[in-house]
């Protein structure tokens, strides 16, 4: 049997959406793993983190909680993660877990000085993604779920840009060649993302979006939850390697 991906849960979806079950769930079935290739431990709720050992690879999961209030259970995590990278563990962090992984690599990470990004919207493949085993295959731009107030303001040393779009310079970057963040969220269905923008249509509304026309540009997202699935299947060609 293959090794199971250990997924760190570092939150939960808006109470809206609690009833399709957690980030793990969403992460798993968009993955494309069964229900025992895949081990998800919640550090938020106080959950120790395993050896790294054993696993053939880690997702992080997304999260309303925000990096740089440095609360101990992130911080925790953020080391965990810095020395499973550091080992050659494949790592694919998303939004919350993009920035944690940025964090953990000496990145800089805090709130985005244009503000909230949410909706589906395009991103644009950047000139390092041309050979990279995930997003090499994507089109040169595609549609991803987008929902974050925070970003990567800095990539770690040694780290490359692999795709961007107007208000978001780093959509997604590779550390080393086993360890990626991405700000959008592959594991979201447009279900999941309409939701997000009516369970945020108030503070929309307030910070001059129009929750209606956001609301109106949800689509599908199936080259973004392609690249989570390339994670998955280059992880496991690493692992047999």
């Amino acid at each position: 049997m293959s090794p199971p991906f250990l997924i760190i849960e570092t939150g939960q979806p808006v109470a809206s959406l609690r009833r399709h079950r957690g980030f793990p769930h969403w992460i798993r079935v968009a993955a494309g793993l069964r229900p025992d290739d895949a081990v998800a431990v919640n550090v938020e709720a106080g959950d120790a983190l395993p050896t790294h050992a054993g696993f053939a690879g880690v997702i992080v999961s997304g999260s309303a909680a925000m990096v740089s209030d440095r609360a101990d259970w992130s911080e925790r995590s953020a080391a965990w993660l810095g020395e499973a990278a550091q080992a050659g563990v494949p790592v694919f962090g998303i939004c919350y877990g993009h920035q944690l992984l940025a964090h953990a690599l000496g990145g800089e990470v805090g709130d985005h000085p244009g503000g909230r990004e949410m909706g589906t919207v395009e991103i644009r493949k950047a000139a390092p993604a041309a050979d990279d085993p995930l997003f090499g295959p994507l089109p040169d731009a595609f549609p991803a779920q987008v929902t974050h107030l925070q970003s990567v303001l800095r990539v770690p040393d040694g780290a490359s840009v692999l795709a961007d779009n107007g208000h978001e310079p780093c959509h997604a970057f590779r550390w080393g060649d086993r360890a990626w963040g991405v700000q959008f969220h592959p594991e979201f269905s447009a279900t999941h993302m309409r939701g997000y923008v009516r369970a945020r249509q108030v503070a929309l509304a307030r910070e001059g979006h129009d929750p209606a026309a956001i609301l109106g540009g949800v689509g599908a997202t199936p080259q973004a939850r392609r690249v989570l699935r390339r994670f998955v299947h280059h992880a496991r060609h690493l692992q047999r390697g």
